[in-house]
């Protein structure tokens, strides 16, 4: 045991005190990799995806990218203004649910909070999908092993998550700013490259060529492409969601993390965007034997294939990857959120051995690992379904914050402001379900309406506990009698004396029900009159009453049953009490030498019961030899 202990310290950390919870606290520069990793990153997949679409138009769809591309800046500018005020009005955390739910109704919260969800959920098998893709485009032969590394880095991330913020924040620091630093030197170069050569330079390797159009540019196009590129802006809300994870000035803190992580991806989004032009740099099928990642070919050509390009590579697979941990920052502290409301399970409000809600851990890891088996690992085939549920959750929060501004006099400009972030990002969400919906994002829409309908089932369900275990009145007196006792006994031993002696110190009415069966000797109705009636009554005690059930069919535990539903029913105001008599071992595999009875007897009163049903259970330990 002490040696599973230490690797359990090694792996996730020693257990944190509550006192302990300050000191994981974080400050802004470790906040970017905590809470900004899935925006960053999506700077890797965003351009690609809005390229991918843009295939059929040959050379003509790269130009496209950067309208495109500043059409999404301008909506992220828009959304980030939004989120420092929700920062500002809700500094212990302002979530959409939050949000949404305070200054909407429940409804509009439940629309955000299964919204976000399976957003996060996504956000983590979109971001590690990616990461892996990013390997295979620089190792081409790991292809056949996609679902593999996926598996792979989601126990990675599982095994960084669970040693806390704090931990978490240091681990990733190192690839974020790596990422961001080595992306920021292509674009800088490239721009200078680009300046230099008037606008069209070339590149050090030789690019694939772009393919012939093949169709004629459209709206529908534009707007398909706007959607999926819209993929870049998803994570931005993580930053208002986990505010307390902030050292104070909490408010500051987050707001400034808020503002480098949207300035490091306006920057990042617009300079792939401009270079993509200028090398006439296209997306290649995904599906292709011959794929290459936008980044891998972006790199080549501005810095050539030495080892900057598998430094840049390296560092693009690691965020990737590691982006998903925005999900695990985040959805453990949104399922808590809900379940404090009553709408998902109160298991969610645990916090585990190093000040984390584990359980939503263990969900996120669960889901994300059903979806990249289902997906094969394939980060085109859950681009579909991405980014509906961050843009509706952006949509019901900034109008949510509208209504909170307007009843606390927050002034017409903080209203504008929210008010044209929730028009922008609604019109958004409308583009983008529209035009994914037959690609997928009809599972989306379908997941929300279920996820719904779950979380309004828990909080049936709570809500009627609530209402019939509440209590507004003083002590019912009739409670206050002694019980009736029922002790199951098959023979004379000492787990039997300890039952029994137990069941005297607490009531006279003890009744022992002996199950007698059809085809065996039975000998304990001597046993009873020798060993337990006559030293009872010579010593003053009263003497249990012994019930015996003769049993033709051989069973045990069902005339048990019946007998105790039959004594429920005699009685109107008496608790009725099981004593289960139960032999405890010291190893495992001594259960195997011994019959569950006592177990299965206690399932099967607990479910047939009611409410004057108690069930205690007496264990007999077995000391080692």
């Amino acid at each position: 045991m002490a040696l599973a202990a230490k690797i359990v310290n090694f792996l996730f950390g020693r257990p944190l005190a509550t006192s302990e919870e300050r000191a994981e606290h974080i400050g802004p520069l470790a906040g970017i990799p905590i809470f900004g990793l899935d925006a960053l990153s999506s700077a890797a997949y965003g351009p690609e995806a809005a390229l991918t679409l843009l295939i059929p138009l040959g050379l003509a769809g790269v130009h496209y990218i950067v309208p495109i591309s500043s059409a999404i800046i301008i909506l992220l500018f828009l959304v980030y203004f939004s989120y420092r005020q929700t920062i500002e009005a809700y500094p212990k955390g302002g979530g959409s649910y939050t949000v949404a739910s305070e200054n909407l109704g429940a409804n509009a919260g439940l629309l955000a909070a299964a919204a976000l969800m399976i957003d996060y959920i996504l956000t983590a098998a979109v971001g590690i999908s990616a990461g892996v893709g990013a390997l295979i485009s620089a190792v081409p032969a790991l292809q056949p092993h996609t679902l593999e590394l996926c598996l792979g880095v989601l126990l990675v991330l599982t095994i960084v998550n669970m040693r806390g913020v704090h931990d978490t924040g240091i681990v990733f620091m190192i690839p974020t700013y790596l990422f961001t630093g080595t992306l920021l030197l292509v674009i800088a170069v490239g721009a200078v490259r680009a300046l230099h050569a008037g606008g069209h330079p070339q590149p050090i390797t030789p690019l694939p060529p772009i393919p012939p159009a093949m169709s004629a540019v459209s709206w529908w196009l534009l707007l398909k492409v706007f959607s999926s590129g819209c993929t870049a802006m998803t994570g931005v809300e993580a930053v208002s969601n986990g505010v307390m994870a902030f050292r104070d000035d909490t408010r500051k803190n987050a707001k400034i993390a808020l503002t480098i992580i949207i300035v490091l991806l306006a920057i990042l989004l617009s300079g792939i965007a401009v270079l993509c032009r200028a090398y006439h740099i296209a997306a290649t099928q995904p599906d292709s034997p011959h794929y290459e990642s936008v980044l891998s070919m972006l790199t080549r050509a501005v810095m050539g294939h030495g080892w900057f390009y598998y430094l840049t590579i390296g560092s693009v697979l690691l965020v990737l990857a590691l982006s998903a941990n925005t999900a695990f920052a985040d959805f453990p502290r949104l399922t808590r959120a809900i379940a404090l409301s009553n709408y998902m399970p109160h298991i969610f409000l645990l916090r585990g051995r190093r000040l984390l809600y584990s359980w939503g851990i263990y969900v996120l890891v669960t889901l994300t690992a059903i979806l990249l088996i289902i997906f094969r690992g394939v980060t085109d085939r859950l681009i579909p379904l991405y980014a509906i549920g961050a843009f509706l959750a952006f949509t019901l929060s900034q109008a949510g914050m509208v209504v909170h501004w307007k009843r606390h006099n927050g002034g017409a400009l903080r209203m504008f402001v929210n008010g044209l972030g929730a028009v922008a990002t609604g019109i958004t969400t409308l583009v983008v379900l529209v035009t994914k919906f037959m690609e997928g994002a009809w599972i989306t829409a379908l997941l929300v309406a279920l996820m719904i309908t779950l979380m309004r089932a828990v909080h049936k369900h709570y809500r009627r506990v609530a209402r019939e275990t509440d209590l507004d009145r003083a002590i019912c007196t009739p409670e206050l009698t002694k019980p009736t006792m029922i002790l199951p006994i098959d023979r004379w031993s000492r787990i039997a004396e300890k039952a029994l002696c137990f069941a005297l110190s607490l009531s006279d009415d003890i009744r022992c029900v002996h199950v007698q069966l059809a085809d065996q000797p039975d000998n304990f109705c001597d046993e009873w009159e020798e060993k337990i009636a006559r030293p009872l009554r010579e010593a003053g005690h009263t003497v249990p009453q012994l019930i015996t059930i003769t049993s033709p069919y051989r069973y045990v535990l069902q005339p048990v049953v019946d007998y105790v539903l039959k004594v429920e029913r005699l009685t109107n105001y008496q608790k009725v009490c099981v004593l289960v008599p139960e032999l405890v071992v010291r190893h495992w595999w001594d259960n195997l030498l011994h019959n569950r009875r006592a177990d299965l007897l206690k399932v099967m009163l607990l479910l047939k019961g009611n409410r004057r049903t108690v069930v205690i259970n007496i264990p007999w330990y077995l000391e080692e030899a």
